[in-house]
């Protein structure tokens, strides 16, 4: 049987690094944290590294995104660095960056080895798609940890129940969501996706935001959100499914046990079995007649 997993998710207060040093010094710091507050693997938002272009004096979303990628392989070893310096297991949010000739944006799952799993985001928002152009990355995919197989849903991804089935129905049974939103409408919008995926899949799903006002940057000068974990709603959870919940568009870390014994009851004996009972196919809607 799989191991509980002392999970980590991170409300992130979107900074102004002078440097990319200065970044990485904050990383390690937040990262200290959590390690400190007994996680094992830390979940941290969608974007949260794009504020290293403050320290570029970039003007616009354009010069923002360009700094972001000349940047890229710079950030992705200063994240590696700490996971390994910590021994911990890290997803330290998203990045944009180049691959095959596109822009997508990619989540790194860190091991403590320094071994490296990632995931695209495969949905794009209006944003993404037409101020950013980032285009839509690969599928969604599950990871193999020590916890067992875990996926990630990006953001908007989250928002979509097919993607998130494909990585339950592979074996995930933990759905980790870096996010990153403007209004507390994106806000809502992730986590009531989030919690019914747990619903109807009868799972754990996390969800890590950005969080505060940063004038300073074009792209993530207003961040909306809270950090939660939540489960299904059912027999042995909370009438709401709620595991954990920080206070909306407060920073700092939210740690969670989670106990993936606690899923094999609930499908097995729940009050409904929707894991089980998710239909195989659904044909086109007909029109139905009044009689």
């Amino acid at each position: 049987m799989t191991a509980p997993l002392m999970l980590g998710v991170l409300a992130w207060q979107v900074g102004r690094p002078e440097s990319l040093d200065a970044y990485a010094a904050r990383l390690d710091q937040e990262v200290r944290q959590g390690v400190a507050a007994g996680a094992e693997l830390l979940l941290m938002p969608e974007y949260a590294a794009v504020e290293v272009a403050s320290a570029f004096a970039c003007a616009g979303v354009a010069a923002e995104m360009d700094a972001m990628l000349d940047e890229a392989g710079t950030i992705l070893a200063i994240q590696r660095a700490c996971a390994m310096r910590h021994r911990v297991w890290l997803l330290p949010g998203t990045r944009p960056v180049r691959r095959d000739g596109i822009v997508v944006n990619q989540a790194p799952l860190i091991a403590p080895d320094g071994r490296i799993a990632v995931q695209e985001k495969l949905v794009m928002t209006r944003f993404e798609t037409e101020d950013w152009h980032v285009r839509p990355g690969r599928p969604p995919g599950v990871v193999q940890t020590p916890w067992g197989l875990i996926g990630i849903a990006i953001c908007y991804d989250v928002e979509f129940p097919a993607l998130v089935r494909a990585q339950v129905e592979a074996g995930a049974w933990l759905v980790l969501v870096p996010s990153c939103t403007e209004t507390p409408h994106g806000a809502q919008r992730v986590e009531v996706s989030a919690r019914a995926r747990a619903l109807e899949n009868q799972c754990f799903v996390a969800v890590a935001p950005t969080v505060g006002e940063a004038p300073w940057l074009a792209t993530l000068d207003r961040n909306s959100g809270r950090a939660g974990v939540f489960g299904p709603i059912d027999r042995g959870f909370a009438d709401d499914g709620v595991v954990a919940a920080g206070r909306p568009d407060l920073p700092g870390w939210l740690v969670s046990r989670l106990d993936p014994a606690r899923l094999d009851a609930v499908r097995r004996d729940g009050g409904v079995l929707n894991h089980r009972d998710w239909p195989a196919a659904v044909p086109p809607a007909p029109i139905l007649a009044f009689t």
